[in-house]
């Protein structure tokens, strides 16, 4: 055949060897993308497995809240606020600790905030100078001393030979004049050793001087309390008196008594007739605004001040604390009992099993009104019914009196929730 035909059949032979000869990646393309689909899902099933832990770790950790006791509202009423002033935490015994002499500080035995009993040795001063004037009137008080005994073993001597002489002269064997001589000198050195005994008396009193000046290097702490200021370092020149303009530290440390912290407010003078001494009070520190701490007037200070038309009330605290710490910012809030209030109690209008809480314990959960009831380490929701308000408490029914709720429960705070009350009070 050598027509077309026969030219066209190689052709076509050719067609299908390289059809045969060609790769195909159809299979391969299907099987790589089911593996990046395998792939896909295992990531996304290890990534909802993490967030399902995160999820339950955060439901599973505790809250921080804070607590406060539900009071029966049939108990007698709480003192009410009809004053209030701020002021600062002060103390009465508070004292800057410095040397009696000028010196040079050689030792420093104590750090700030360090407690230290009363007659502890804070800082030494240099005692080179002290030490030697001490030395030389030892020397002094020992020359003086050996010189009165000569002087005793002299006059003893003198009193022999007069004694004798007095006995002699009767019987004319000794002149009137050796018998002069022997009285002269038994009396002169008489004399003498007066006066040396008066010698060893100031060279004593020298020796105390020079005791008292080398004490005087010593720093010692006037009572016990804390080290609130650390002035002084080893090196530095301290004086008693500070000198403007000098290179002199006016002291070596500040010292507190904590158990003298008292509160000193100042108060309106216009306002200063609703102050009495003994009166109650409640002191808020800025630092612990939830902590109420029980305070009464200790005196009032019978002075004012015309710049400012204030006068100062002293007010100590019912029971120290170590969180109470000088120069806090202090809010007092005066009391006076209910009971001298106009209009009285209105505890006695309120239905039996009312209960006092703080209002911010009082919240809405899904249409209701609760408070949360700390129970171990979880709160439960407890429904209640709300009723009159007074200050920053809310009269409530369906808890019993005594029950612990918490105070401004967050938002995602939910029955059953595990919590952690805090530790200050309220």
């Amino acid at each position: 055949m050598k027509g077309p035909e026969a030219q066209m059949a190689p052709e076509s032979e050719k067609a299908q060897l390289l059809h045969q000869l060609k790769i195909d990646r159809s299979d391969r393309e299907e099987a790589g993308g089911g593996q990046r689909k395998w792939w896909l899902a295992g990531s996304i099933v290890v990534l909802a497995a993490i967030a399902a832990a995160a999820l339950l770790l955060v439901r599973n950790s505790a809250i921080e809240v804070s607590a406060a006791t539900a009071v029966s509202a049939s108990a007698p009423a709480a003192p009410s606020a009809i004053l209030q002033a701020t002021g600062y935490v002060t103390a009465e015994r508070e004292a800057t600790v410095s040397s009696q002499i000028a010196g040079q500080v050689s030792h420093v035995y104590f750090d700030e905030g360090e407690h230290v009993h009363r007659g502890q040795v804070l800082a030494r001063l240099d005692d080179n100078v002290q030490r030697a004037a001490l030395e030389q009137a030892q020397a002094q008080l020992a020359a003086a001393q050996a010189q009165l005994s000569q002087y005793q073993v002299q006059l003893t001597q003198y009193q022999r030979n007069f004694a004798r002489d007095e006995a002699l002269i009767a019987q004319h064997l000794v002149s009137e004049q050796d018998f002069e001589n022997a009285r002269t000198q038994a009396v002169t050195m008489a004399a003498q050793v007066k006066t040396q005994q008066r010698q060893v008396q100031s060279a004593r009193a020298g020796v105390q001087a020079a005791q008292v000046q080398e004490d005087y290097t010593v720093v010692q702490a006037p009572f016990s309390g804390v080290v609130i200021a650390k002035a002084a370092q080893v090196g530095d020149f301290i004086s008693p008196i500070f000198g403007g303009g000098t290179f002199e530290a006016a002291g070596v440390a500040t010292i507190v008594d904590m158990s003298s912290l008292e509160v000193d407010v100042d108060v309106n003078e216009a306002y200063i007739h609703r102050v009495t001494a003994g009166q109650p009070a409640v002191a808020v520190l800025d630092a612990y605004p939830n902590w109420n701490i029980p305070a009464h007037v200790i005196a009032i200070v019978p002075t004012a001040d015309r710049s400012k038309a204030t006068v100062k009330v002293r007010v100590a605290f019912q029971k120290l604390d170590p969180r109470i710490l000088p120069d806090m910012g202090v809010r007092v809030s005066f009391l006076q009992p209910a009971d001298q209030q106009a209009g009285g109690s209105a505890a006695a209008s309120l239905p039996t099993g009312t209960v006092w809480v703080p209002a911010s314990a009082v919240v809405q959960r899904g249409g209701h009104t609760v408070v949360f009831v700390v129970q171990g380490d979880r709160a439960r929701a407890a429904s209640v019914t709300p009723g009159e308000s007074q200050g920053d408490l809310r009269a409530v029914q369906g808890i019993a009196s005594g029950t612990s709720v918490v105070q401004s429960p967050p938002a995602r705070l939910e029955d059953g929730a595990r919590i952690a009350v805090k530790s200050e009070q309220s």
